[in-house]
């Protein structure tokens, strides 16, 4: 997929070659920026990695001024419900009973792995992703979106406002209403609704999970402790069936970026 910046490339990964790019990036991200690690992070190669890589779509935003092995500058995962049924499972669903969105006989996508280039940030890197990714939606007529977002750190303590802020303004209505697994289950209404300071909370909310927010997305009920990747997660759920119509065009526009 071409787009205005000539120097820009938006595809899926073709090939091994491309898989490792993606998750050379995600160890920049994840590992060496964040603290995470897991099974299959190779920190001798700097790769990060799972078992349900091969089982996923990814989207690499590259940007051909940079070397030949350095060019992936922004990555997506996908899943469709095929894919994880050739897989085994959603990759949410070691800390997300998704029960409800996997009866509900719909078309879903499961998004994961989102990152960009600590270079590229604040510029249109992510803006031309959520237009890869809006294309890839209407491709395969997904009707809701998912996926695990963090907040980095596994203390809920200081998260106190922006986790609770989610869970009084922003909990999915039940026929979404996915729930954390019981084994790291934590509660996100940490405190009442008429204590929030708003401002305060929204502040400290990533700006990927607002962006979710501001087309219309929900979280799930609780949110789930990761300690091997350091940070606590919430699972958003976006159904792209309630989404305005301005809501609408701001997602294929990709000016929630």
């Amino acid at each position: 997929m071409q787009i205005d910046d000539g120097h820009f490339e938006l595809r899926l990964a073709q090939d091994a070659a491309d898989m490792r790019a993606a998750q050379r990036l995600r160890y920049e991200v994840f590992v060496a920026e964040l603290g995470g690690d897991g099974a299959l992070v190779d920190h001798e190669a700097r790769l990060e990695r799972d078992r349900f890589d091969p089982h996923f779509d990814h989207l690499l935003l590259l940007d051909h001024r940079r070397p030949p092995d350095d060019k992936v500058v922004g990555v997506y995962r996908v899943m469709r419900s095929d894919q994880a049924r050739a897989a085994g499972q959603f990759y949410s669903e070691d800390e997300y009973d998704l029960d409800p969105l996997k009866s509900s006989g719909r078309r879903l996508l499961e998004l994961g792995r989102s990152c960009v280039h600590r270079e590229y940030r604040g510029g249109t890197a992510l803006m031309h992703l959520w237009n890869g990714l809006a294309a890839y939606v209407a491709d395969h007529g997904i009707e809701v979106m998912f996926g695990v977002a963090s907040f980095h750190g596994t203390d809920p303590a200081p998260l106190a406002q922006p986790l609770s802020f989610l869970h009084h303004r922003h909990l999915a209505p039940a026929e979404l209403r996915v729930r954390a697994r019981d084994a790291a289950f934590q509660r996100m209404d940490l405190m009442a609704a008429a204590d929030l300071d708003r401002p305060a909370a929204t502040r400290e909310i990533p700006a990927l999970i607002k962006a979710y927010l501001r087309l219309g997305g929900f979280v799930g009920e609780g949110a789930f402790i990761d300690r091997p990747f350091n940070c606590i997660d919430i699972c958003l759920v976006l159904d792209t069936g309630r989404m305005s119509a301005r809501h609408r065009d701001i997602y294929t526009r990709g000016a929630v970026a």
